[in-house]
């Protein structure tokens, strides 16, 4: 991992302040940011302890007594760094809406219908090529209130940790052909279009299971102590 603050090319970064992603106008910071180089001791720890990771958390339609509803997709990729090595072992966490459209979450008042099969959240490790996957079902689509029938398109958040909690990632995946794509604030808050298109998965059939889910790939990069998804 680079010791080195990137500060190149962050037109592929979202702006603090995107304007038709309303949460943002009251979020995001009205001074310039003061960037701190991290050293050493920030970028090399803490680890994460891998005896949390327990059989079931990569594979969400067996976490509980039945079988969650929904359309059954694979989720594969790769986690590399900045120069297409692996990183290996690391953690990769995802959170989703079920079929439906709903997280389970008590803020979450959509009224569509919870599956009492699917809380919609799962844990790897990348193994030794940094290679990661998750069997879940695809996520719905659901009304987010940020502008006039605002719906948000079909995705999964993830979250990646690199070496270190500071070199974490938190991003979304997204489906290819989504309608809903072109009109999301928080898709194009991403300015550069070749950078939002490396957020969307790569239908790939060779990883599904004849019969049973496709597969869709997902490549992470983490570039130093930033990070940006990288689709190969």
């Amino acid at each position: 991992m680079s010791l080195v603050y990137p500060k190149e090319s962050l037109s592929v970064y979202p702006k603090h302040l995107s304007p038709e992603y309303k949460s943002t106008v009251k979020r995001s910071p009205s001074k310039p940011l003061i960037i701190v180089p991290h050293t050493l001791s920030e970028l090399t720890g803490p680890a994460f302890g891998h005896d949390a990771i327990q059989e079931t958390d990569n594979d969400l339609t067996k976490q509980h007594k039945g079988e969650p509803l929904g359309e059954r997709i694979i989720v594969h990729g790769r986690v590399l760094d900045e120069d297409k090595r692996p990183v290996p072992e690391t953690l990769v966490e995802i959170w989703q809406a079920n079929a439906c459209g709903r997280y389970v979450h008590n803020v979450d008042q959509h009224p569509a219908p919870l599956d009492p099969n699917f809380t919609g959240a799962g844990r790897t490790l990348t193994d030794k090529d940094g290679y990661y996957k998750f069997i879940t079902v695809k996520p719905g689509a659901y009304p987010w209130g940020n502008h006039r029938n605002a719906w948000r398109p079909n995705h999964i958040h993830f979250s990646v940790f690199g070496q270190s909690f500071l070199t974490r990632l938190v991003t979304q995946m997204y489906f290819p052909g989504d309608p809903l794509l072109d009109i999301d604030p928080v898709y194009n808050s991403v300015p550069d279009p070749a950078a939002r298109k490396r957020m969307i998965a790569r239908l790939a059939l060779e990883i599904g299971i004849e019969n049973v889910a496709l597969g869709y790939r997902f490549d992470i990069v983490l570039a130093g102590a930033k990070s940006t998804p990288l689709g190969i």
